[in-house]
């Protein structure tokens, strides 16, 4: 039996990018003397996987350790490393080696999509040109429809059971729940509010939906602060008071819209939450 075909970098880079993953592209730049490699040599690192190489050995194991260093600090942009092949490195081949670092920190939110129905078709379609990897969640097996094959940063994932779905999601995700089960929709969102790294949480329905949703949520233990945390419906403008502001058009692709864009604020705020609470003036300071 054939050993499986090692993944190259380049189709590793294509994958992960196409993923919205974090990742870093190691690439010899320049070398001198004896080394492993040769310039243009390059290797894939992710959190936990590996793809080519660039010669093997302690070297190679600190252009590792460099990269998941930077994934991990979230150091975005381009760095070079040097490399002595026989002091830093610990090896005897004498030679010396520049290495370029590029790191892509993967999409900037994560969005769950619990409902492969009308509204939940039309939210896919207009996230794919947004920086956001989307996981895409429905129980009903065959509902997804062939072209999201081709959408980046896009994941459809059969998820018959909610608790083991939301159980699944990176700290941080925004979920919007809109599924065609109305106890569906209640058991995601009882499972949504029982995780506090969840970013924000969205439910598609009426006022009457959410009243009764909360009174049974109620029941299973949500106090009001953690009730809080839920907008119902989705997409409507707030007033001062917090309550929505009914707007007119009800049709999939206008929900869609609505409810991206009250998320592209909230995605905003997370990138930028050193600069959330300033005052005005203190803000133009910075700039």
């Amino acid at each position: 039996m054939n050993a499986p075909r090692p993944t190259p970098w380049h189709e590793a880079l294509h994958r992960l990018q196409r993923e919205g993953l974090p990742h870093a592209l190691a690439t010899v730049v320049t070398s001198a003397g004896s080394t492993p490699r040769e310039p243009g040599a390059r290797m894939v690192i992710s959190e936990s996987e590996v793809f080519d190489t660039l010669g093997g050995g302690t070297f190679e194991f600190q252009v590792i350790d460099a990269a998941r260093e930077k994934l991990a600090q979230g150091d975005a942009g381009m760095s070079l490393e040097a490399f002595a092949l026989g002091g830093r490195s610990g090896q005897c081949c004498g030679g010396f080696v520049n290495v370029l670092l590029e790191v892509f920190p993967g999409s900037a939110a994560t969005l769950a999509i619990f409902g492969a129905g009308h509204v939940g078709n039309e939210l896919v379609r207009l996230a794919a040109p947004l920086p956001w990897r989307v996981l895409w969640h429905d129980s009903r097996e065959g509902v997804f429809p062939a072209w999201t094959t081709e959408q980046p940063r896009l994941a459809c994932r059969h998820a018959p059971d909610p608790q083991a779905a939301v159980a699944a999601l990176p700290a941080g995700s925004h979920a919007l729940v809109l599924t065609h089960d109305h106890a569906e929709d209640r058991a995601l969102v009882d499972a949504l509010l029982q995780r506090d790294d969840i970013a924000s949480i969205g439910l598609i329905g009426s006022k009457s939906k959410w009243a009764s949703f909360r009174s049974r949520l109620t029941d299973a233990g949500h106090d009001d602060a953690a009730l809080a945390r839920v907008r119902c419906p989705i997409g409507l403008a707030r007033g001062p008071d917090g309550e929505p502001i009914r707007g007119g058009d009800k049709t999939p692709y206008a929900i869609a819209i609505a409810a991206l864009a009250e998320l592209l604020p909230m995605v905003g705020n997370a990138e930028r939450a050193d600069q959330r609470g300033l005052a005005p003036a203190e803000l133009r300071a910075l700039f």
